[in-house]
């Protein structure tokens, strides 16, 4: 009986055994369900595998093309930590390859390039010494490995291996009804902790970035008007008089058709199906015949086709015609290469009834490239003109570079910029530019990468490109004239180039690598740092010693530009690739221009994505190369309200933000009354951190309709009209009321669950002394506010707007505020001037 009870006894003890063992581990099931659908997490439950969310997604090539994941294999090291490869595509000879600590914060993705045209089904297997051994297959079944570090950014050549087909074998679940493969593992309580509080935090963030204005009146139908006090505080603290600025980028139709004052469409005949399917040479002009286009002997070897004609008439739609106003008068110009003798030809605008609007003769002569002007004045306005250039007799010639541009340009300038567009830009007085673009810059594949060389000197000679955003870019607004237009508005250039990388959504662009991987070869990079550092030296430098600052003098300014500031990449993703080219540009830079103020990059998205962790952890480690880094996030208003505490832990002795692109959205995309007010309210806070954000700037700033390749956008343009939206007031109103010193208010009285939508900020400018104090009411009710221990005297005036959440458009006004209280209108922001 002794026995048979001891024995009972020691069951009891082996099951409560088994039973804390399983409350201290949990079974997890590391999957993809599809291969759009990236990583994914599954817990055993008693009813079976619960699936509890994504944990990372494929980042490799163009968005809706790629941005797969097959074969996701997974490993563990001897240190807890996490290895990922997967297959990206049937066809790249590349496999992914990604890090993680905990399987939530992941490092950005790594593809290293094989030998073969093919990397399917990689698999990874830890190893006792640290280092892990990836397998994997070509389509002809030829077996390979390749062996990489264990930090996993260095991997070894591959090789051909006789492993068995076993190591190919998969752990199978059901998740959710459907049988999936994938990797089976035993987690501890704590480490299931971090992973449900991950989940647990994604889930509170997403219910609150939902929230939205316009649902305000069921969110709270019974609230009543709020009271609140404002405190203002003696205690200031130093922040950056650089707050608000601009972001150019030549998409939309921003340079070419926007900005840019060229109302000639494809003026160079240089358009190619590269630049968008099914554009060629002739694409924007018409003819009663085919329009010939040759390439011998051309104007510039950078545009080297032009039209040949005889007793012809070509015409220029322009971009969706040409805009023209009775009475004004237009400056046109061709370059004409005779074949025989003298030529004349009439330029003519005409409306859709060849009606005549204006009128120019040009005679020609000579066998050589010439550029011949003529003025054109409007006799009558017409909104949809078009061009005419009609050859007199039938003799032969060459033309090019054929331009129309308005002599009221902004400044007056020649080459100039629309002068209504460019003044709306003006008004925002923006502290600084950025250009010249985002994605842009780095471009579609290592041949699109932009060279800021390419876009100066004479107009022929500067080298057309295509666009990554589906059209082409004559480079006419170039950075002569972003430098130009930035000294115009009294505002800072800032400069943007690739570092090294292309841009992370390029398609394939050489031997079947997509994204940003490769980069520039190694080989060849001294050469692009060297064309950055000639940037400088153009800007900046002495032409009695620097052929760069010569040419800046030969294009008509003998001064430097000084140029403080210097952009080094674009929402890259921070992989092993970008780190080291991005590293060898600053170090080149610091060396040679020590004052040159670096801007470097944390990816495109804020925390807690993998290129942000990676970028700012690069930057802890670096922080002697950059003075700040571009963050970029787009974001509902829900996730604007509910982050207003964003930059708050900042850590204050690391390099500077600068916030380059953001921008509230709403289903609605085009900005309104709800996303303006979102963004006030954020900006409040921007300046209460304005000690570590140095800069910010909305993005897009331009869109034209009927060309928009992204919403929302700060301004809408026509041929005619420009478009403000809200989003531009509250730019323009925190713009034009800014300062270099905070003082410090505190909001009290407000009850708890309303408190991201109200705020106010202070700030004083050192120089003249003036305070300027904004109050936002983001609620459908009526705010008071008390001031406390502040008088505003009587006749002092604020300006600003207010109105309905789904309204796209306002009106700013005055209104006098005066005494002890202000009361805000629902939905509503205010500058008082003090």
């Amino acid at each position: 009986m002794k026995r048979i009870i001891r024995l009972g006894m020691i069951g009891l003890l082996v099951v409560v055994a088994i039973a804390i063992h399983a409350q201290e581990t949990k079974q997890v099931f590391i999957y993809s369900p599809s291969e759009r659908a990236g990583l994914h997490i599954a817990q055993q439950t008693e009813t079976g595998w619960k699936e509890l969310g994504q944990l990372c997604s494929s980042d490799y090539g163009t968005w809706g093309a790629e941005k797969r994941m097959y074969h996701p294999s997974v490993a563990r090291a001897n240190d807890g930590s996490w290895r990922l490869v997967f297959q990206v595509n049937d066809k790249s000879p590349l496999f992914a390859a990604a890090y993680s600590k905990d399987l939530v914060s992941w490092r950005p993705q790594d593809y290293p390039i094989m030998t073969t045209s093919q990397c399917l089904q990689p698999t990874v297997f830890a190893n006792e010494n640290g280092s892990f051994d990836i397998y994997f297959k070509t389509k002809g079944g030829e077996k390979r490995w390749v062996s990489a570090s264990n930090d996993f950014r260095q991997f070894s050549k591959d090789e051909k291996s006789l492993i068995d087909d076993v190591a190919w074998t998969r752990d199978t679940a059901m998740v959710n009804g459907l049988s999936v493969d994938g990797c089976l593992f035993e987690l501890s309580a704590a480490e299931m902790g971090v992973i449900t509080d991950y989940f647990n935090r994604l889930a509170q963030d997403g219910k609150q970035s939902q929230e939205r204005m316009y649902e305000d009146a069921k969110n709270f139908p019974d609230l009543q008007p709020v009271e609140a006090v404002l405190t203002i505080t003696n205690q200031e603290k130093t922040i950056s008089d650089k707050l608000i600025g601009i972001f150019f980028e030549d998409i939309s139709y921003a340079a070419d058709g926007g900005l840019y004052g060229e109302l000639i469409q494809n003026r160079d005949f240089e358009y190619v199906p590269k630049d968008h399917r099914g554009w060629k040479a002739t694409t924007a002009w018409s003819a009663s015949k085919p329009i010939n286009v040759v390439q011998v002997d051309p104007l510039s070897k950078n545009n080297p086709r032009y039209a040949v004609l005889g007793n012809d008439t070509i015409y220029n739609e322009g971009w969706d015609g040409i805009a023209v106003n009775a009475g004004e008068k237009y400056d046109f110009s061709m370059f004409v290469r005779n074949y025989n003798a003298k030529k004349s030809f009439i330029i003519q605008l005409v409306d859709s009834n060849d009606v005549v609007l204006a009128k120019a003769t040009l005679k020609t002569e000579g066998s050589d490239w010439k550029k011949y002007d003529a003025v054109l004045t409007a006799k009558r306005s017409c909104t949809k003109a078009r061009l005419a250039v009609i050859g007199v007799k039938g003799i032969k010639a060459g033309i090019d570079m054929v331009s129309l541009f308005p002599q009221e340009t902004f400044m007056h300038r020649k080459n100039g910029l629309r002068k209504d567009l460019a003044q709306v830009i003006a008004d925002l007085k923006p502290k600084f530019v950025r250009f010249p673009g985002g994605c842009m810059s780095h471009g579609q594949g290592l041949e699109n990468i932009y060279h800021w060389n390419h876009t100066i000197g004479p107009l022929q000679d500067r080298k057309p490109d295509f666009n990554i955003w589906g059209y082409h870019q004559t480079r006419g607004l170039g950075f002569f004239e972003f430098f130009q237009f930035c000294e115009d508005i009294g505002a800072e250039p800032l400069p943007v180039l690739a570092a090294g990388v292309p841009c992370q959504n390029s398609n394939n662009n050489r031997d079947g690598i997509g994204g940003q991987q490769g980069g520039i070869p190694m080989d060849q990079m001294p050469a692009y740092i060297q064309e950055l550092l000639n940037l400088i030296e153009w800007a900046n430098g002495d032409p009695t010693t620097s052929k760069w600052a010569k040419m800046r003098v030969d294009a008509g300014h003998p001064a430097p530009f000084n140029l403080k500031y210097l952009g080094i990449g674009n929402e890259d993703i921070i992989s092993t690739v970008f780190e080291e080219r991005y590293e060898m540009i600053c170090r080149a830079i610091r060396e040679k221009y020590p004052e040159i103020k670096i801007c470097g990059t944390v990816g495109p998205f804020h925390a807690p994505s993998a290129d942000y962790l990676e970028g700012w952890d690069f930057s802890k480690k670096h922080s002697d190369l950059q003075y700040m880094v571009d963050e970029h996030y787009y974001e509902s208003t829900g996730w604007f309200m509910h982050h207003r505490d964003y930059y708050d832990n900042y850590d204050r002795h690391m390099p500077k933000v600068y916030l380059g692109e953001y921008a509230a959205s709403t289903p609605e995309k085009r900005p309104n009354v709800e996303t303006a007010l979102a963004e006030a309210l954020y900006l409040t806070d921007i300046e209460r951190n304005g000690d570590v954000v140095e800069m910010t700037s909305y993005a897009p700033m331009l869109a034209k309709d009927g060309h928009r390749n992204w919403d929302p956008d700060m301004i809408y343009f026509s041929n005619t009209e420009v478009c403000p939206t809200p989003a531009y007031e509250t730019q323009r109103l925190f713009s034009v009321n800014s300062g270099d010193r905070y003082v410090a208010t505190s909001l009290s009285g407000i009850p708890l669950q309303l408190k991201h939508r109200i705020a106010a900020s202070m700030v004083r400018d050192s120089k003249t002394g003036k305070k300027y104090l904004k109050l936002v009411n983001a609620l459908p009710v009526e705010l008071t506010i008390s001031l406390n221990g502040l008088m505003i005297p009587e006749g002092t005036l604020a300006e600003g707007f207010d109105g309905q959440p789904e309204e796209q458009s306002v009106e700013v006004k005055s209104f006098e505020v005066k005494g002890e209280k202000i009361v805000l209108p629902p939905y509503a922001f205010r500058v008082i001037r003090l």
